[in-house]
């Protein structure tokens, strides 16, 4: 098989445990730049112009796109679908997952549990938006954050409303969800592949800090999953559509509450949580989607 792995960073651990687990099962793995991919499109012959070469003769491609250039990295993957290329994420799955207030719209038609969520255009609705997610203390969030960028946690009704008069200020796109107090800090990490959550773990925030992501400084330590939990993740990632997919949740007295679904989920710190070949799973799955017929174009008569 030859695989494309759409990195900006080959030297990223996530990146370099892809082309590692692909090598070791015998397959050819290239690293592209997706912001250094020209797409060409003409009548019936799309094509992908990488350091002036038409890329040709990929079986598949796993996606690695970052959040700040979804848009442009959304149309590489649309571009190899277009010519018949499997893909490890789809990317119209990847737009759902990235944009918060539509994936969480979409999880809550799909009756995933999660917190009570916000989301207003209007700034005189402030108070009764607190209100309708159980008052303060609330979650605040950007709804193009990342890693725990732009994640604030208002402690007093008062300190919420100047929060999130702020961001409408500043034409910034917010939700405000629930607090959830006895999850103290911490969420899960359930990695899935495939309909099966292959790993999981409990990362827990720092002294002090609310948000549990490791880029925060928060830790990771394997955990065995709850029955329940463990349906949460697999019923999030799939009403989102995702083959591989990194869902994180909180614990709390009325069960697992899905916080966010990842479609680029890393790699670093679920190995070394959990001790499994989590870079293997996904090249398996790669390998499972890459030997299916490849569709074919049929026009109607």
């Amino acid at each position: 098989m030859k695989l494309a792995i759409l990195s900006r960073e080959p030297k990223l651990y996530s990146t370099r445990r892809l082309v590692e687990a692909a090598e070791l099962r015998g397959h050819e793995a290239v690293v592209l730049d997706h912001l250094h991919c020209n797409l060409v499109l003409e009548q019936g012959q799309p094509g992908i112009i990488y350091q002036g070469q038409k890329l040709e003769g990929f079986d598949a491609i796993i996606p690695r796109i970052g959040a700040s250039v979804t848009f442009y990295g959304c149309a590489v993957v649309r571009q190899f679908e277009m010519m018949k290329v499997r893909t490890a994420i789809d990317s119209q799955s990847i737009v759902r997952s990235r944009d918060k207030l539509r994936s969480m719209q979409i999880l809550s038609r799909a009756g995933v549990g999660m917190p009570k969520t916000a989301f207003t255009n209007y700034s005189d609705d402030v108070p009764a938006m607190i209100e309708q997610v159980g008052g303060a203390p609330v979650i605040i969030k950007l709804l193009e954050g990342t890693q725990g960028l732009g994640v604030v946690l208002a402690e007093s009704a008062k300190a919420a409303q100047s929060v999130i008069e702020a961001f409408h200020n500043l034409k910034a796109r917010i939700i405000v969800q629930e607090f959830i107090a006895e999850s103290k800090g911490a969420d899960l990490r359930a990695f899935i592949v495939n309909g099966e959550v292959v790993g999981a773990m409990k990362r827990q925030g720092k002294e002090g800090e609310f948000r549990s992501n490791l880029h925060r400084g928060g830790s990771g330590k394997l955990v065995k999953l709850s029955r329940a939990e463990k349906a949460a993740a697999l019923l999030a990632a799939k009403s989102l559509g995702l083959g591989i997919a990194g869902v994180d949740m909180l614990q709390s007295t009325r069960g697992p509450l899905v916080l966010e679904v990842n479609s680029s989920p890393g790699l670093e710190g679920i190995e070394r949580a959990t001790g499994l070949d989590i870079a293997g799973k996904v090249i398996e799955y790669t390998e499972q989607l890459a030997q299916k017929r490849k569709p074919t174009t049929t026009v109607k008569q």
